[in-house]
């Protein structure tokens, strides 16, 4: 019989059973935790460490007791039928067969549209396929990006969870792969964002101000809702990790490009400080601590660089619109635009201190000026000979303006034959020009929360005035490509609104521009070819369409099941060799595999391998001897076990008959555990089995190559 438990350490004696007996024994733990009135025991006076000691100790005795058993036989057996059945399935017939075939296929197919069709886009767009500058020429080459809007809880504030984290997950992965490929093939000297860098940057909560909507900009309806979740989950350091991510996908590719060799002396730029509405809001709703932090990590919005040649002014023009917001003549409105109008009043200082750093420069002096060292009394000295950058004789350059938002154009202006949403209307017979005015193919103007399509048509005018010199405009913020020629009133400057690089903002194929710069000067910065008029190129380049590209996955699908589908008819119909493996009987496999016994242990088998002897026989006795149910000694001078030539010899195993057997597979139903044998399923069984393993193979092994694609 089992050894009775022990309690205590002695031997075993009932009690009479009292109200809180469940409290005394407590399940081996201390009784201190478990005693009705909280007074200790000091027959059992254990602390909580000592209690968990035992537990550890409890457990880890079951763990080795269970290994000794049946965990080692049970890691054996499956190790054993797992290297079975990889030498099952890698034989040649079953390697080449059908539904191997067709996931050899599949990876051709997902490397295609998940790695190859990005190279091919972005390598139809290389700079000498569409610069067209004189002989020996060495442009400057800049990519302009516009709003990658990075998807976040805002963009889609009702999607779950599962679905929103897929997501994210493949619109980063296409931004990698379309700015990955750009830095790689094309590797631009400079980088500009055009804003719209988050999506929900500006409704995350900041550490430091003043958070709350302003009376007069309260947030819509639709997400009045989702405020209280919003503040409560996604602040400051919600933004941080956004940050993080924003610099995983465009800032490093650009700093590891950088380190290769023969780059090393390269001057490059990259700029991501000017702010779309998506970062800060727009005008009059904007939060000043917002600004205040996105300035801190990207830098001020309103700047000046000199690139290629060429000045570059950012212009943060969503601060600006304040001004021009009918709350401005309600409210104090300063704080939010005041910043950008200092700046444009000083503009045209400014300008001329970038070009004057820049040349000194070129010519190898220190950017920066120096006093001149010489000695002189305090009376005598000359406080009005001081060095400065910036002087009237310093030359301007030609002009580039970037604003996210873009510039006032009439309502209709056609947008040109590169915008994809809609193309241009067919002008009528005997037209020469474009249809105007053409409102499918131009920019809205028109405003809501926290957007205005463009900027207030006297800003735009008091803009261009003050920046002075604008060859060309580049903004974003539409997600679509719109290039036109404005009013003479706006000084005829060319604009190029540039598409979003997001798949998700609309766009069926989004994509960047790339500006080519060429205008060369001498030491004193005047043109060396005055007679030059062109001094930029610029070239639309597209990524490819992921929604035709899960639109081909689709099709490639449907193809796929018909041909397994059409194969499973056939392998009954042709007597083809079946890609379901039959399992095989039971006994050929490793012994210890089998799901039923075929044989049952005696005392000995537990001996040899250390197995407790309670409940298959008798308890030992002080000789070390013992006896078996029917009474026959299996102490040490019995029949022992031994392996002689492979064969077991000694007292034998209690061998289950086999009429057991044949009574089991009598009533084990067909087609389930006996693979496919002919004359016994019926064809539809076979061809089921056939769809069933066939479709399920292909199915899991090409998901895990796109999961892995998409890691």
């Amino acid at each position: 019989m089992a050894r009775p438990y022990n309690y205590g350490g002695g031997s075993y004696k009932p009690k009479q059973q009292s109200t809180n007996s469940w409290n005394q024994h407590a399940y081996g733990y201390s009784s201190n935790f478990f005693s009705g009135d909280g007074s200790s025991n000091n027959g059992n006076n254990t602390s909580l460490v000592e209690d968990f000691v035992a537990f550890v100790k409890k457990a880890l005795r079951a763990l080795v007791k269970f290994w000794r058993e049946r965990g080692r036989r049970m890691v054996v057996t499956a190790i054993y039928n797992t290297v079975h059945q990889i030498k099952r399935n890698l034989t040649y017939n079953r390697i080449l067969s059908v539904p191997h075939l067709l996931v050899g296929f599949w990876v051709v197919v997902l490397l295609w549209g998940e790695r190859w069709t990005f190279h091919s886009m972005v390598e139809n767009c290389a700079w000498e396929n569409w610069e067209n500058w004189p002989a020996g020429a060495q442009p400057h080459r800049v990519a302009l990006v516009a709003d990658p809007q990075l998807i976040d809880p805002h963009s889609y504030p009702g999607r779950p969870w599962p679905i929103q984290a897929l997501t994210i997950k493949l619109t980063d992965n296409y931004m990698k792969r379309g700015y990955g490929q750009l830095q790689e093939q094309l590797d631009p000297d400079s980088v500009f964002f055009l804003g719209d860098l988050f999506d929900g940057g500006r409704e995350w909560k900041t550490a430091h101000g003043d958070f709350r909507d302003p009376s007069w900009g309260p947030h819509p309806k639709s997400e009045q809702k989702y405020l209280k979740s919003w503040n409560k989950h996604y602040g400051e350091f919600y933004w941080l990790k956004e940050y993080g991510r924003f610099g995983e996908i465009f800032i490093k590719p650009w700093i590891k490009s950088g380190m290769e060799s023969g780059k090393e002396h390269k001057r490059r730029k990259f700029v991501t400080s000017l702010p779309g509405n998506h970062d800060l809001g727009f005008g009059a709703e904007i939060k000043v601590p917002v600004r205040n932090r996105f300035e801190t990590y990207f830098g001020e919005g309103n700047r000046v660089d000199v690139v290629g040649n060429h000045t570059f002014v950012s212009v943060d023009s969503v601060s600006m619109s304040a001004e021009a917001s009918p709350e401005a003549a309600r409210h104090d409105l300063k704080p939010i635009y005041m910043p950008t109008k200092i700046f444009l009043d000083r503009l045209q200082w400014l300008k001329p201190i970038a070009v004057e750093k820049e040349l000194r420069m070129m010519r190898g002096e220190v950017p920066e000026v120096q006093f001149k060292h010489r000695i002189e009394e305090v009376d005598k000295a000359n406080f009005k000979d001081k060095p400065s950058l910036g002087t009237e004789k310093t030359p301007e350059l030609p002009t580039i303006l970037l604003s996210h938002v873009p510039l006032y154009r009439p309502p209709g202006t056609p947008c040109g034959p590169l915008r994809e949403r809609h193309p241009p209307a067919k002008p009528p017979k005997g037209q020469t020009g474009p249809v105007v005015p053409d409102h499918g193919n131009a920019i809205s103007v028109s405003r809501g929360y926290q957007y205005q399509n463009v900027l207030d048509e006297q800003q735009s005018i008091s803009l261009l005035k003050k920046v002075g010199n604008v060859v060309h405009a580049f903004s974003g913020d539409d997600h679509d490509y719109c290039e036109l020629v404005h009013s003479e009133e706006q000084r005829r400057v060319k604009e190029i609104t540039v598409k979003s690089i997001s798949m998700a903002m609309g766009v069926n194929k989004p994509g960047f521009v790339l500006v080519s710069l060429w205008n060369p000067l001498d030491s004193g910065g005047k043109p060396l070819n005055p007679d030059q008029k062109q001094t930029l190129q610029t070239h639309l380049c597209i990524l490819p369409s992921q929604l035709s590209t899960y639109i081909r996955y689709v099709g490639f699908a449907i193809i796929s099941v018909i041909i397994l589908v059409v194969r499973a008819f056939l392998v009954p119909v042709l007597k083809l060799t079946p890609f379901a493996l039959e399992p095989e009987v039971q006994g050929v496999q490793y012994r210890g595999s089998a799901l039923l016994p075929v044989f049952k242990a005696k005392v000995e088998d537990y001996d040899e391998y250390g197995f407790p002897s309670s409940g298959l026989g008798s308890s030992r006795s002080g000789g070390g001897k013992g006896r078996d149910r029917s009474g026959s000694s299996v102490g040490g001078h019995g029949h022992s076990r031994e392996k002689s030539k492979g064969k077991w010899r000694g007292q034998p195993r209690i061998e289950i008959r086999s009429d057991e057997r044949e009574e089991e597979e009598k009533w084990r139903p067909k087609g389930r555990g006996m693979g496919y044998n002919k004359g016994k399923d019926t064809v539809a069984a076979v061809v089921v089995r056939e769809m069933w393993t066939t479709i399920w193979r292909a199915t899991w092994m090409v998901l895990g190559w796109f999961g892995w694609l998409n890691w």
